[in-house]
């Protein structure tokens, strides 16, 4: 490994954390939030390091410590140690940089995830309950009340809009959004991998006890993006699925960047790309 190591004060805190020092430093890419992120070893062994920058990657990391805290499960990456530092908070856990991070998906891959997402949500937790929207605006009455930045998208005309509203919205209205299934809430490729020892599932910043169906339903359009099957092939008959996880998209996609994130909006606009013609198949609406 090569590259920069960071400042003196992480490099003390990841050894006090492992017990031994890291001496290779290499600056890992990816993510959509400016956590410094690294590959760390000393020649014989490696681990992954994470710790915030911002106020906002901090909330995140402690956000995901607390769930490291309470939950040890086969899908979950091993853990090494963490820093719970109220303004730089840490977490080590295993370098999973020779696993296999889809796409492409093929038959394989995509059963070998979704057998592992079906066992998270069966997994007992005692983690809060909460759920997709916790703390956030719906969806499509957001729309609405501004459409504007979603028409700005230029998927849809503001006359298909009107006469939709009502369908999606009362769809929307009628999804279940809590229960005490174990949920990730945040499920992507770049979120999980295939190592030997089987699927594992990264950043959990969003996890909690919610509803398994809306789960499943939020990582389906980002797979659909990528090549793999269409939403409503693995979740049929699920319009209130459909309405929740479009309408998150289409409130979010056109509004400015997100200083702290800045290529979120890309990605919820590419997942918007896939979950509006699923909510139009699923509610039979006219075709935008």
């Amino acid at each position: 490994m090569t590259g920069r190591a960071p400042d003196a004060d992480i490099l003390a805190r990841a050894s006090r954390i492992l017990g031994w020092q890291p001496t290779q430093w290499s600056a890992v890419s990816g993510g959509y939030t400016p956590a410094a992120r690294y590959r760390a070893g000393d020649g014989t062994r490696s681990v992954f390091v994470k710790h915030a920058t911002t106020p906002l990657t901090a909330r995140m990391l402690h956000n995901e410590i607390k769930v490291y805290d309470q939950l040890s499960a086969p899908f979950m990456p091993r853990l090494y140690g963490v820093d719970d530092d109220p303004d730089r908070p840490m977490l080590i856990i295993e370098d999973l940089s020779g696993a296999t991070w889809p796409p492409p998906w093929t038959d394989d891959r995509l059963d070998a995830v979704l057998e592992t997402i079906g066992v998270m949500h069966a997994t007992p937790s005692t983690l809060e309950k909460g759920g997709l929207l916790h703390g956030r605006d719906a969806g499509w009455p957001v729309v609405a009340a501004d459409p504007e930045p979603f028409l700005s998208l230029g998927m849809i005309s503001a006359t298909w809009l009107e006469r939709a509203l009502p369908h999606l919205i009362a769809a929307e209205a009628a999804c279940t959004l809590e229960g005490d299934a174990l949920t990730h809430l945040d499920l992507r490729s770049d979120n999980l991998c295939l190592t030997t020892d089987g699927v594992k599932i990264i950043d959990w910043a969003e996890a909690c006890r919610s509803d398994a169906q809306v789960d499943l339903g939020f990582f389906l359009p980002s797979l659909a993006f990528e090549g793999g099957p269409l939403p409503d092939t693995i979740l049929p008959d699920a319009p209130a699925v459909a309405a929740t996880v479009s309408g998150f998209f289409a409130a979010r996609a056109g509004l400015p960047d997100i200083a702290d994130a800045p290529y979120v909006r890309r990605v919820q606009r590419q997942q918007l790309a896939t979950a509006l013609p699923w909510v139009v198949r699923a509610l039979d609406l006219q075709a935008p």
